[in-house]
């Protein structure tokens, strides 16, 4: 595969060369462009040396006698002739500009010339990584059906300890060797994932509602995607895109969860709950709104629809998956919710954690499944949680499961 490699301007460009020639060693062809600023930390020589090919440095580059009409349109040619657009390291200024359309040198006119897969390997300062702006350009550019590799959590040049340090080159060019040789090892399923919180209205301005962010279920829904599954994405109110392949289906109250939930049933075969379900309603809702009084005012509140154990009880030969946020006694929670809701396995998470559940990019969970036990899936990024927990779906699929 042809690969353009994309660095910029960070002290982890260095580790660049190392993967340009984990690459070259993977069997790909590597063109590399150096933005200005990525040559002040390492040399284009570097990149020539191991690939054998020019680097590019500059967007009009075309010295005396040269074809300067060429050299103007070369951005073109590149994207052109190659397969992917690998960026690594992906600082925090490079992110912005693909984000958001700004093209003033060759890399980020590459990137708007380039129509194939492009990965973002960001590598940054912590605080910068957890910036709000930095969160919401890389989520515009996973909303495109980019990939993103994560930085690791480690010691930064800065002197501070915290994520944002360059994911290691082997783990960058498995991402590339993935989509060389994608899965498809859920080709021909139809999975239907639920995600997000409910609302359910108190009367009509106000409404009971929990801190889920969808996150965990809308990475679930990438990851299907990505492994050939047809995915039906039930989401409830979340402020986030559609993955790109997805069929989205928005609700906001577990009544409309359910309902949408059963009418998509027939043509499922796997079945993954996410959604943080509200467990109560009010059974009418008032039409007008209740005014404050200094009065101490009382509702009556009643069980929302158990839409796992609905499905637990009619899901015949399908797949099905239940997640369980607990905050004592993990693992006897999540069994007990296996056997009364008749999962086949469920994804539990201790509330609390610091930097992991709800509303954080980070998971860590323990799948509880009926024929393979306990299965502890350490701290990592909510869309490798959600492969780890596919591969033990396809597990599953394969000895299959008594209903």
């Amino acid at each position: 595969m042809r690969v353009a490699l994309g660095v910029s301007g960070g002290i982890a460009a260095y580790k660049a060369a190392e993967l340009a020639r984990l690459l070259m060693e993977d069997g790909h062809s590597v063109q590399c462009v150096l933005t200005s600023s990525a040559q002040e930390f390492i040399r284009p020589l570097t990149f020539a040396a191991l690939t054998g090919r020019k680097v590019i440095t500059d967007l009009f580059h075309a010295s005396s006698g040269e074809d300067v009409l060429a050299s103007a349109v070369e951005h073109i040619a590149v994207a052109q002739e190659n397969d992917v657009l690998l960026v690594a390291p992906a600082t925090a200024g490079i992110l912005a500009k693909f984000a958001h359309g700004l093209a003033d040198d060759f890399l980020s006119t590459l990137y708007l010339a380039f129509e194939g897969p492009v990965v973002v390997a960001p590598a940054m300062n912590t605080a910068m990584w957890g910036h709000a702006a930095t969160q919401t350009n890389l989520a515009m550019l996973a909303a495109r059906g980019h990939v993103v590799v994560d930085p690791g959590v480690g010691h930064l040049a800065c002197g501070t300890v915290g994520p944002g340090r360059l994911a290691e080159p082997a783990i960058i060019a498995a991402a590339i060797q993935a989509i060389a040789h994608p899965l498809r090892d859920l080709a021909g399923e139809v999975c239907l994932i639920t995600a997000g919180p409910t609302q359910e209205p108190l009367d009509p301005v106000r409404y009971l509602t929990n801190r889920s962010s969808g996150k965990m279920g809308y990475a679930l829904a990438s990851a299907a995607h990505a492994r050939g599954a047809r995915v039906i994405l039930v989401s409830g109110p979340v402020d986030l895109p559609a993955p790109e392949g997805v069929e989205r289906v928005r609700v906001r109250t577990a009544q409309e969860m359910r309902d949408a939930v059963m009418q998509r049933l027939p043509e499922s075969t796997i079945i993954i709950k996410a959604a943080a379900v509200a467990d109560f309603q009010l059974e009418e809702v008032p039409r007008q709104k209740v005014k404050k009084t200094s009065a101490r005012f009382s509702l009556e509140l009643v069980p929302t629809p158990d839409i796992l154990a609905e499905v637990g009880s009619i899901r015949g030969e399908r797949l099905l998956v239940g997640f369980a946020a607990e905050t004592q006694n993990l693992e006897q929670e999540a069994r007990r919710k296996l056997e009364s809701k008749r999962c086949d396995m469920v994804v539990a998470n201790l509330v609390g954690g610091e930097g992991v559940g709800f509303e954080s990019d980070d998971n860590e969970v323990l799948l509880v499944t009926r024929r393979n036990g306990s299965i502890a899936v350490p701290r990592a990024s909510k869309l490798a949680v959600s492969h780890r927990i596919l591969e033990e779906c396809l597990k599953l699929r394969l000895v299959g499961q008594p209903a």
